[in-house]
């Protein structure tokens, strides 16, 4: 079990969606949290499933709630994909991108010839391939998802190239409740090809692990605070870092109690709110 008092951390990483918050409202206490921790010398940072912007998207968002961030304080999928892509796969320099503008902004800005899937041309009824030829099909949550998406994922991916999945998430939260995340476009592509995707976000431990690097913190001294115990959590355990899991996005109490092995969190709270409570010793 842990502590009664939690120990003081160096580094307090935040999931966005769910945790700081959901759609455009933020979650009760996250703001005044975030600020505390600031204030009482902690290195907050942000890592996000979310492939649909831009970092400083994301900052502008924060600043709107009340919550003081920089653009190189997070970390997306799309970001963590392309450092995957400049480390271990050299070689690739045209992609079809499934996603919203967002990914193919980034990609295109990185330098790779980016096609977004839905305007690579339709699919002919007969299955005939595609002319183009890519490296690498990188997909991530597409609010626009279709068959000739869909379609022209399978020709590029049947024809070679490397299947990349930003982030296998199966639903986000927002406002209004729960909807489908990547993973259900993930799931579409991976059907119609027979070919499992490289996942490079949550639940694998990239991100959390880039984030240790570039703020030179040993995993033992960070903490994440997320809401998905099949993401954040198993990427904090993975990442061998602790994990307190908070009842404001995808898990709720039921959840709780089924929880194990990787998907366990450390500590589990009902809101940012109960959680300023347990850290208040040294917050003080």
């Amino acid at each position: 079990m842990p502590p009664t008092r939690l120990p003081r951390p160096r580094l307090v990483i935040f999931d966005l969606d769910g945790v700081v918050y959901r759609g455009d409202q933020a979650v009760a206490g996250a703001p005044e949290l975030i600020a505390r921790l600031r204030d009482s010398g902690v290195i907050v940072r942000f890592a996000t499933n979310n492939s649909m912007r831009l970092p400083a998207d994301f900052a502008r968002q924060l600043e709107g709630l009340g919550v003081a961030a920089r653009a190189d304080e997070i970390v997306t999928s799309t970001t963590a994909t392309i450092e995957h892509l400049q480390r271990h796969l050299r070689e690739v320099r045209r992609v079809l991108a499934v996603g919203e503008p967002g990914l193919c902004s980034m990609l295109s800005g990185a330098g790779y010839e980016t096609v977004p899937a839905a305007a690579a041309g339709p699919q002919v009824p007969d299955g005939s391939p595609l002319p183009a030829t890519y490296d690498a099909v990188v997909a991530g949550l597409d609010l626009h998802f279709g068959f000739g998406s869909l379609a022209s994922a399978q020709a590029a991916i049947l024809a070679g190239a490397r299947f990349i999945a930003t982030n296998n998430d199966g639903r986000y939260p927002t406002q209004r409740g729960v909807l489908p995340g990547a993973g259900s476009v993930i799931a579409a592509i991976a059907t119609a090809t027979g070919v499992a995707p490289t996942v490079i976000g949550k639940p694998e431990p990239g991100m959390f692990v880039s984030i240790l690097e570039q703020t030179d913190v040993d995993a033992s001294e960070a903490l994440v605070i997320g809401d998905n115990p099949d993401s954040d959590v198993i990427a904090a355990n993975r990442a061998g870092i602790r994990c307190a899991l908070v009842l404001t996005g995808v898990a709720d109490a039921d959840i709780v109690g089924r929880l194990s092995g990787e998907r366990r969190p450390w500590i589990v709270a009902t809101d940012p709110i109960a959680l300023a409570v347990r850290f208040e010793p040294w917050l003080s």
